[in-house]
């Protein structure tokens, strides 16, 4: 962990310590603060194309915890995501350099997706150009709702 993320976890844990121990008998513990946008942290903007061109892409927004959002099939999308996730594993993370993939080719659809996902910025890419790259696609295979499917 970085010195000055485990300086700020500290703080941030003493005051909350300090500011329990200061509260009177019987006081209910304040709640832990929102994100600053007041929304889910856990929020994502998911742009798919069926031709891997941006003309014929869709873009979706996609908040859980609540669940929310334009993404068509936004409550089953949050249960897969929320399937994929795994405490210190990214579920978004590309298929590693040098991996042993099948050569078949699964079409040209590209999708992104970008904001946050379980406390953590995410930025990923997404195409079905080999075995692992469509294996990655089909665990995702709701959140990465084609246009018209």
């Amino acid at each position: 962990m970085p010195l000055l993320h485990r300086i700020a976890v500290t703080a941030a844990l003493t005051t909350a310590a300090g500011a329990s121990t200061l509260a009177p008998a019987g006081a209910t513990p304040l709640p832990l603060p929102l994100p600053f946008d007041g929304e889910s942290s856990d929020r994502l903007v998911i742009t798919v194309s069926e031709t891997g061109e941006p003309d014929d892409a869709a873009t979706y927004v996609l908040a859980c915890h609540p669940t929310g959002g334009t993404h068509p099939r936004a409550r089953a999308a949050c249960a897969q995501l929320d399937s994929e996730t795994e405490w210190g594993r990214d579920p978004f993370a590309p298929v590693p350099p040098g991996a042993m993939c099948t050569g078949q080719y699964g079409g040209s659809a590209t999708a992104r997706v970008t904001g946050h996902w379980a406390g953590r910025h995410v930025n990923a890419w997404f195409n079905r150009t080999n075995g692992c790259e469509i294996a990655r696609w089909n665990r995702f295979s709701i959140v990465l709702r084609m246009p018209g499917s």
